[in-house]
This record gives C-alpha cells, structure tokens and sequence, in this order.
C-alpha cells in the first residue's frame, strides 16, 4: 500500500541520566531531504542518524530533532585546573604589589577564566544508543501516519480511476455515432459544392478523415494507464515518481482526445477528463 509524504511522530523516553525526545515532521518533496536539530552531544551521531533515516524513507523533505535533558543526579562534577589557578594566583599577588587599592577578586570571576573549570567528558555509549532506538520508535510511528493518509489517497486515486474507466467507456460507446456524424458531415459539406465528386476519391478522403479523427488507441491508452495506475497503489515500493509520470501520460491522451473532439459531447468527455486527471495529480504530489 502507498505512502503519503505527509506525517509527524513525536516519542520521548525517560532514563536515570535524562530524558530524550525526538520529533519528526514529513511534507511532500520530490527527494528526500533531511535537516536536523541535534544537541551537541549528538552531532557526531549525525551522520549515524543520517542512515537511518534514508533506509526507511525515500521521499519527503524531513525536519527531524532530538531533545536531550541531563538529570540533576548525574551532572558532571566541576573540576579544577590548579595549574591554572596556581598561574593566576601568582599573577594576582604580583598585580596587588603594583594596585595596592584594587578591589578584592570575585571568586566567581576567577572560575571564568579559560581553562580554569576543566570540561568533564561523559560517557555518551548509553545516549548514542537511546537516540538510535528513539528515533527507529519515532520513524515507525512517522511510517504508521504516513501509511494511513496513504490508505486515504489511495483510496482517491481509485474513485478517480473509476471516473476514468467510466468516461472512457462513454466515449467507446459513443464511436459508431461519432463516426456516422463525422461521414454524414463530410458528405453534406461536398453535397453544397456545385461540382460532380468521384465517389471513390470521396471514400478514400472518408477513410482518411475517419483514421485522423479516431480516438482508438487514445482510449486503448487510457485503460492502460489507469490498469498501471490500480498495479502501482498495491506496490510495496515507493512509486510516486511512477504515478507523477503516468499523470503526465494521462493528460497527454486526454488532452489528444480533446484536438479530435468532433461533437459538443465528445468534448465535455476530454473536459471531464481533463478535470479527474487533474485531480489525481495533485493527489499524487503527496505519494511517497
């Protein structure tokens, strides 16, 4: 069954050193197009993340973020650099000799300083490995959403196809009077002129007429393509560019069926046509 590109997951998961979340938006988009909001702790999963995602989705433009908060019982402890603060302090006692009526240093202005609190690495094994199994929670819940508004385009495109099948059929049907009026025309046109035709001349130029003028293989086309169209919406593979394509053939056979149209009827047929294949391509825009 198809996928719409259109979808939104969001998952979240609580652990003893956080909470992480991830939330996934899916629009239509003629490639697959991924951007990402990461905390820095996970930047160098990105390309990791990456993967994941191109194995599941193919098309769609994807905004996909994970959200990390540390827990307060596991915050790294701070740590001194006293090599640092051993430098600092001598040149303090160095800088008093000279300002005898400077201000006493905060503290606080001291932990500032470059490299006097040293950056305490955590462990990010536990975290990598949750935000890997988030984001495949996040994705099958994104696939699940995607596959029902799929269900519902389906749905559509089939109603749709019907609609064709059945003015194809009108127009089959309608032929033979087609035909007859197209030959009844013709001769009453060569009967106004004050001349003496060839018979077998005006069969020949009737035969012409009538092989310009048939839509046979215009209708033939059609059926094949809505055949195609009823084949593709039970793939299991993403075939949205397949249905974008046979959208395009569709209105080239419709719009065929239009130049020849020859009566008031056979127009609004290729008008209504026209209109349902419309329909179906913008529904298609949105199939993964």
């Amino acid at each position: 069954m198809i996928q719409s590109m259109t979808g939104f997951a969001r998952r979240e998961t609580r652990y003893d050193w956080g909470t992480i979340s991830c939330e996934i938006r899916s629009v239509n988009h003629r490639y697959l197009e991924v951007s990402w909001r990461l905390p820095d702790e996970l930047r160098p999963l990105e390309p990791a993340l990456r993967k994941v995602v191109s194995g599941q989705l193919k098309r769609g433009k994807i905004e996909c973020g994970l959200r990390l908060r540390w827990s307060e019982a596991v915050q790294p402890p701070i740590r001194l650099n006293t090599a640092v603060l051993e430098q600092l302090s001598e040149a303090l006692r160095t800088a008093s000799g000279f300002l005898p009526q400077a201000a006493a240093v905060d503290p606080l202005d001291i932990l500032r300083w470059p490299r006097v609190v040293e950056d305490v690495e955590r462990d990010t094994g536990p975290l990598e490995a949750a935000a890997l199994a988030i984001l495949d929670e996040s994705l099958a819940e994104l696939t699940a959403s995607r596959s029902r508004e799929g269900e519902h385009l389906a749905s559509l495109l089939i109603e749709r196809c019907s609609g064709v099948e059945g003015l194809v059929g009108e127009a089959r049907t309608r032929l033979p009077e087609v035909r007859q009026a197209l030959r009844d025309r013709t001769l009453e046109r060569i009967g106004q002129l004050d001349v003496q035709p060839d018979s077998d001349r005006v069969e020949q130029e009737l035969v012409l007429l009538a092989q310009k003028m048939d839509v046979d293989e215009e209708l033939d086309r059609l059926g094949a393509h809505v055949a195609e169209v009823r084949r593709a919406l039970e793939s299991e593979q993403a075939v949205g560019r397949r249905l974008d394509f046979l959208m395009q053939e569709f209105n080239r056979e419709a719009n065929t069926l239009a130049s020849k149209s020859q009566d008031q009827e056979s127009t609004r047929i290729a008008v209504e046509l026209k209109v349902l294949i419309e329909q179906m391509r913008e529904q298609v825009q949105n199939v993964e």
